[in-house]
This record gives C-alpha cells, structure tokens and sequence, in this order.
C-alpha cells in the first residue's frame, strides 16, 4: 500500500532525510519513532503531498506521490500533531467542508459524515462548536477529518500528543480499530502507546532508518546476548564453574546469592542447563528470570548509536 524508495529530502546544507527506503502493508499499522528532528515529519509530510523530495520516489495505493498528488490525497489521510480545526464551526459543518475540501461528491456528504462521526464516536457532540470540546474530543474531531473521505492509508503524527491517560487509551483504541479497513502509519513518543498498537516499527534516527521490524522480533534481535539472573540458597563454587563451563556463557559473576551470567549472542536456550547445574550442585534456586531490554531502551540504544550519515539534523 505505501512503497518508499531512495527518498531524500535536503534543505540547503542539511540533509533531512537520506535514502529511505520502506513498505506498508495494506491494513497494517506501522509506528514510526525517532528522536526530534530524526526526520519523522519531513517524511509524512512528503508522503502526503505537502512537500517535494529531493529525490527518491514514494507511491501510495500504487500511485506516485509526484506525478499522481491529486489521485494520492484521495487515497490519504493526514492529522498533523495540531489539528487543523476551526474552532468557530459545529463538528458537523466542519467535516461537511473537510469532506467538499477531498472532493468528496455532494450526494454523498452526508453518508460520509455520519460514517466518520460514527467511526470516531462523535455523534453525541456532532452539533457542538468545536471550540467548546475538550482536548480530546477535538482530537478526535482531527481524525474524524482524516477519515471522512474514507481513505485508504492513514497517517497520524502524534495522535495522542497532550491527552490525559483516559484520552490516550480511547484514541489507542480507537487507532487500532481502524486497522485492517485502513492503512496507518503512526509517529508518537509514546512508546506504551506503540506496543498496544502497533503491529511493526520503523525507527529513524538522524535521517536513515535504523530499524525496521515487528516489537517481538526486535526486542529478540537487540537481547541476542541476554543475562540470567539467578538467586540461590549456596552459591557453591562448584556449581559456579559448571555455569563457566557451559557452552555461549560469557561471563558469571557473583553477589552474595546473586549471580549473573551473561549469554553470548549466539547463544540458544540455556536455562534448562543451568538449572540443572544449580540443582546438582545443591545451590538451592530461590529465583530465576531473563534480564532483557525495554522498548524505551532498545529505542535509546537504537537512537544513540552513530549512524553511518555524515548528514546534518533532520526535521
């Protein structure tokens, strides 16, 4: 449903954006992190037509963003980190005009509105002057704008940016429920917010993408060379070595009646081993668990590494 090739995007001296390269399945929902200034919105706002690249190509719905725009804001939805919202006009008035603004056919303005209205829960403010909603209402208002031309691809930049906690759950709920029937590209800071509802994603960091896969596949892929930790009864000496001993142990190291023995990467499955050797040496094991990374953690680790990119910032 979206494919992106070589896309580049340079500002004078910097270079924003260099050589993407990705693809979104359709109904997929893909969350697209990186730190401020990676290139996040440089590219969503190239996908949706707003801005040229410098080179490189990206089609949506089998259209080219350059040479189809018109046939490719058809197909897209877009709600940018601050709703474009006029605060002065009803929900309803609004999303007529949001509807008549993607070419949506008269006769069928009405239909569009209801199923928007429908499809963001909004039917009980639908005659309400926006300005007098909360926070997350007009939030949902936003998305109701992306969605009333029935689109096939979404893409939300900061979707849930200064909800409540309440909020946020209802518009995560509310996202992953429009997955399937649309396509969504998803760019938040909230990494909780990414792992209820994402399926895969893209991480970019100084202009190039630095990862790109499912959260299991990838938390798997960074913790390769995980750490047991194992508290015992008698860290017996015996029982230490036969740790040492096994084969992909790294390192074993002892406190009081805590060990850590760290895995080297290529290493499989080793806890049946260990606790094998801790029961024969009669250590007595009180507790036994995977140290692994978080996602904010592998983010952090993934967003601090020097990338090949001898590029300026992006935005």
């Amino acid at each position: 449903m979206i494919q992106v090739s070589h896309l580049t995007k340079i500002y004078g001296p910097r270079t924003a954006i260099n050589d993407l390269n990705f693809e979104v399945k359709a109904g997929e929902i893909v969350g697209f992190l990186g730190p401020n200034g990676a290139g996040k919105s440089t590219t969503m706002k190239i996908l949706t037509g707003l801005m040229p690249a410098s080179s490189g190509t990206a089609k949506i719905a089998g259209f080219d963003v350059f040479e189809n725009p018109i046939e490719v804001k058809r197909n897209v939805g877009f709600l940018p980190e601050t709703p474009p919202l006029y605060l002065e006009m009803s929900v309803t008035d609004y999303l007529e005009f949001a509807a008549e603004i993607h070419g949506v056919e008269r006769s069928q303005l009405k239909k569009a509105v209801s199923n928007a209205l429908e499809k963001t829960a909004l039917g009980d403010v639908r005659n309400r002057l926006i300005g007098n909603l909360s926070k997350g209402y007009r939030q949902r208002v936003g998305l109701a704008q992306a969605l009333v031309h029935d689109p096939k691809v979404l893409i939300l930049d900061e979707a849930s940016v200064g909800l409540d906690p309440k909020q946020i759950i209802e518009i995560r709920q509310l996202i992953k429920g429009l997955g399937g029937e649309h396509t969504i590209i998803l760019s938040s800071h909230i990494l909780p917010e990414v792992t209820a509802t994402c399926q895969r994603i893209i991480v970019i960091n100084q202009g190039q993408i630095v990862a790109t896969d499912t959260i299991e596949q990838l938390t798997r892929r960074i913790n390769k060379g995980s750490t047991y930790l194992m508290t015992v009864q008698k860290p017996i000496l015996a029982g230490i070595e036969a740790f040492r001993h096994l084969p992909g142990v790294k390192a074993v190291s002892i406190h009081e009646q805590r060990i850590s023995i760290e895995l080297s990467e290529s290493t499989g499955e080793l806890r049946p081993q260990l606790l094998e050797a801790a029961v024969k040496n009669g250590m007595g094991v009180l507790e036994f668990t995977s140290e692994k990374l978080s996602l904010e953690e592998i983010f952090l680790q993934l967003t601090t590494v020097e990338t090949p990119s001898t590029s300026g910032t992006g935005v």
